[in-house]
C-alpha cells in the first residue's frame, strides 16, 4: 500500500513509519518538524509541511495516490493544552478536518486516528471500555474526542470512508534496537522524566498526589510498549485493507502501576536512586486509568509481546542514554 503519515517525524509516528517501511509498504511522511526530527524518519520520503497549509496539503494528497492516511500529527501536552486552549483545537481539531477534507477530495477512504484515553476524562470505573463516555477535562482531550465525532459522522454520511480510531493509553519504551525513541527536549512522561532525572539531566522527579484512593496512593496508569502500539496500528491498516467498517479500539495491557512502582522500577532497570519529591496533586488525575483492550485483542487478533514493564523501561533507557549523548552540551 501507499501511505501518507502525518506527524511521522515524532515519537509514535516514526516508529509507525520504520515499521511500514519493514512490512514493504511505500511511505511518505508529512510533518512539520515542530517536535518530530528529520533523522527519526527511517523509511520513505519526507515532506516538510503544515497540516494549515491546505494548498500543499491538497497537492501532495492529490498528486499521491494513496491507499490510506495514518494521523498522528498533534499537540499533546495537558497543562499547556489548559494555558492555550486555542492553539490545541487548532492544531488538533482544525488541521485534523483539514486533513480528512483533503482526504475526500483526494479520494483517500482509509483513515487511521491516533486518538487518547484523555477522552474519558475521569471516569467512574478504573478501567474503561470504548463504550465509555466521553468526559474529557482538558483541551487536549476534548480537541481529540471532537475529532472522533467528526470522523463518525463523516463515515456515516460517506459510505465508503471508513476509519479506525486508536486510544492510546501510556506510551513508553522504544525501538529495540535503539535507532529511534522519545526525543522530545519537554517530554512529560513519566518513565522518560525519571530516566532523565537518573541521568542527572533533572534535579528531582515530583510525584503529584500521594492520597489518591490506591494501595501507596499514587495515580495508577496503563503503560503499553511502543512497539505492542504499532503493531495494533498494523491491525488497524489490515482491518481497513480488508474491507473492514469503521471502528474504535482502546491500546492498552489491561492493567496498571502506580506512580511509586513505576519509579521503583526505573531504580532498580538504571541503578541510580535519584532524588523524589512528593508534593501536591494536579487538576484532573483520575486516581485509576487503565485499558478494557479486549476489543482489540478478539476482534483484530492483537497480541501484545512485550507486557512488561521492567522490558518497557529498559528499552526506554538504552534510547535516554543514546538521546542524551548526541546532544552532549545541549542535553537539558
Amino acid at each position: 500500500m501507499k501511505i501518507l503519515v502525518t506527524g511521522g517525524a515524532g515519537y509514535i509516528g516514526s516508529h509507525m513509519v520504520a515499521r511500514l517501511g519493514e512490512l514493504g509498504h511505500e511511505v511518505v511522511v508529512y510533518d512539520n518538524l515542530s517536535s518530530g526530527h528529520e533523522w527519526a524518519v527511517l523509511s520513505g520520503r519526507l515532506v516538510v509541511g503544515d497540516l494549515a497549509d491546505r494548498p500543499l496539503l491538497k497537492t501532495v494528497l492529490s498528486a499521491g495516490n494513496f491507499d490510506a492516511v495514518m494521523h498522528f500529527a498533534a499537540f499533546i501536552v495537558v497543562d499547556e493544552s489548559v494555558r492555550e486552549p486555542l492553539k490545541y483545537y487548532r492544531n488538533n481539531f482544525a488541521n485534523a478536518l483539514n486533513l480528512v477534507e483533503a482526504c475526500h477530495e483526494a479520494g483517500v477512504k482509509k483513515f487511521i486516528f491516533s486518538s487518547t484515553a484523555a477522552v474519558y476524562g475521569m471516569p467512574e470505573s478504573g478501567q474503561v471500555t470504548e463504550n465509555s463516555p466521553f468526559a474529557a477535562i482538558n483541551p487536549y482531550g476534548e480537541s481529540k474526542a471532537m475529532v472522533e465525532k467528526m470522523l463518525k459522522d463523516f463515515s456515516s454520511a460517506v459510505s465508503d470512508f471508513n476509519y479506525v480510531s486508536l486510544r492510546y493509553f501510556n506510551v513508553a519504551g522504544a525501538d529495540e534496537q535503539v535507532r529511534i525513541g522519545q526525543a522530545r527536549r519537554d517530554a512529560t512522561h513519566l518513565i522518560t522524566v525519571s530516566l532523565r532525572t537518573a541521568l542527572g539531566k533533572r534535579q528531582e522527579l515530583n510525584i503529584f498526589g500521594t492520597d489518591y484512593d490506591t494501595d501507596d496512593g499514587t495515580c495508577i496508569r496503563d503503560y503499553i510498549h511502543i512497539q505492542d502500539l504499532i503493531e495494533a496500528h498494523v491491525r488497524a491498516l489490515d482491518h481497513l485493507a480488508d474491507g473492514g467498517d469503521s471502528r474504535v479500539f482502546n491500546c492498552g495491557y489491561g492493567h496498571g502501576y502506580s506512580v511509586k512502582e513505576v519509579v521503583a522500577k526505573v531504580k532498580k532497570v538504571t541503578g541510580v536512586d535519584f532524588p523524589v519529591v512528593e508534593t501536591d496533586r494536579r487538576a484532573g488525575d483520575p486516581p485509576v486509568l487503565i485499558a478494557d483492550s479486549s476489543r482489540l485483542r478478539s476482534e483484530l487478533g492483537w497480541e501484545p509481546k512485550h507486557d512488561d514493564l521492567g522490558f518497557i523501561i529498559k528499552t526506554a533507557w538504552k534510547w535516554e542514554k543514546k538521546y542524551q549523548k548526541s546532544l552532549g552540551d545541549n542535553a537539558e
